[in-house]
């Protein structure tokens, strides 16, 4: 964490110019599954940095979360593939020829492309030469979210510009991005910042200058999910026909363990109680779907789709207990600490999750939850047996991840160590 806190330079009285900005490249602008990100902007603009957005692909997502309402700053979309914008990307060609740093930045790019013959490492330089061509004259730093492409675009447009870049780092990108770029890359940024220990001390492995690598959990907005205080069932699985609602939060993608999970539902005793909800989109929820059906489970299911945030919320209060059985996919991929979890434990839910990656972090195994080894089916049945029939477990974990949430994950506390870091990236900027 930064200790000292640079100045940005100070706006000059001139009407005609802006005090200097800071843009923030993103892979896309607005999503659903990046909460964190959105809330860190409005953090920003309402610390008074002077932000722009540039994003690499358009919205797919059809709601936005109220804090998406909330963000001020200009987006502005680049060439989401190359041959769609030709014009634009030879104008952005035509302008950037002429930075400072062109030269550079197309030896960084040979070299980069010499080890990864991709299409899109070319659309990463393409849509660096618009973002070049195109940064406003106030913006004097750049800072990217996630270490794989955006980062690569961002580190392009810096050379080419001379201006100072960082980065925000947090999981299938660290996993998956080969260790050269990683090199590479956290060589050249004044700073990288990562929102869980194990991130953070793997990443400080890979760089030269380990203290470019610093630690910020994301941590939550309690004001927004933490207004109230958590009311707690009795349901117990054993009785009656009001089922235990298990709640699942999350794309359906491999990482997150669904199959394994669904598997796990079926082989709950069958004269248990439950019902289980799952929200999130992802290409693997037909596949889900048809499993449950299989297994016989489907009745017992609800899938509702990806959803606003106050839908969410809603559903972390109607439910009786939280799961995400993560694991690490084929490629690598896996998660850091989900946000997710530590807005389920907001809202005094207990916990059911897998000692992977930054979980442990939050999830203190018999205290606020119960952890289980990925790919461990049988722990992981008897986890579920355990909490569908134990509601005064299922409270007391539940306080003490509400009251661990609110000790250590408030955003506020967590914010301003990266909004030291924003002022001195802005205030090293030779960019006016």
């Amino acid at each position: 964490m930064a200790t000292d806190c640079a100045t940005p330079p100070t706006p000059t009285n001139n009407p005609d110019l802006k005090p200097p900005g800071l843009a923030v490249v993103l892979k896309g602008y607005p999503r659903l599954s990046e909460t964190f990100i959105a809330q860190e902007i409005h953090n920003l603009e309402n610390a008074g940095v002077n932000v722009t957005l540039f994003s690499l692909r358009h919205p797919t997502d059809k709601a936005t979360h109220p804090v998406h309402n909330e963000v001020r700053a200009r987006v502005v979309y680049l060439p989401e593939y190359l041959y769609q914008e030709p014009i634009r990307l030879l104008k952005g060609w035509w302008r950037a020829r002429n930075s400072p740093g062109y030269v550079e930045a197309c030896r960084l790019f040979w070299n980069d492309l010499k080890r990864d013959r991709t299409p899109n490492r070319v659309r990463r330089f393409g849509q660096a030469l618009v973002l070049a061509a195109g940064l406003p004259e106030h913006i004097t730093a750049l800072y990217a979210h996630f270490l794989h492409t955006p980062a690569s675009v961002t580190q392009y447009a810096a050379v080419m510009l001379g201006i100072p870049w960082a980065c925000s780092a947090h999981a299938k990108d660290i996993y998956t991005t080969p260790e050269w770029e990683i090199n590479g890359k956290l060589a050249h940024c004044q700073w990288l910042t990562t929102c869980t220990k194990t991130n953070h001390n793997h990443l400080r492995t890979l760089c030269a200058d380990p203290e470019k690598v610093r630690l910020n959990y994301h941590g939550i907005d309690l004001q927004r999910f933490g207004s109230l205080h958590p009311t707690f069932s009795n349901r117990d699985g054993h009785q009656g026909s009001d089922p235990v609602v298990i709640l699942s939060v999350g794309r359906a993608v491999e990482k997150k363990g669904y199959s394994g999970l669904l598997d796990a539902l079926a082989q709950l005793n069958p004269s248990l109680v439950w019902k289980f909800l799952h929200i999130g989109g992802g290409p693997l929820l037909s596949e889900l779907k048809k499993q449950a059906k299989s297994l016989g489970i489907a009745d017992k299911i609800d899938w509702l789709g990806a959803q606003p945030q106050q839908t969410v919320i809603d559903c972390y209060r109607l439910a009786d207990l939280f799961i995400l059985n993560c694991g690490i996919d084929r490629h690598g991929d896996r998660d850091g600490l989900p946000n997710v979890m530590v807005e389920a434990q907001s809202q005094g839910l207990p916990v059911i999750g897998t000692n992977i990656s930054g979980i442990p972090e939050l999830v203190e195994h018999g205290h606020n939850g119960l952890l289980v080894e990925p790919g461990q089916q049988g722990a992981l049945v008897d986890s579920l047996e355990t909490l569908i029939t134990k509601p005064q477990m299922r409270q007391q974990y539940g306080e003490a991840g509400r009251e661990k949430v609110c000790s250590q994950f408030d955003m506020n506390a967590s914010f301003s160590g990266l909004q030291a870091l924003i002022a001195e990236l802005l205030a090293q900027s030779t960019r006016r």
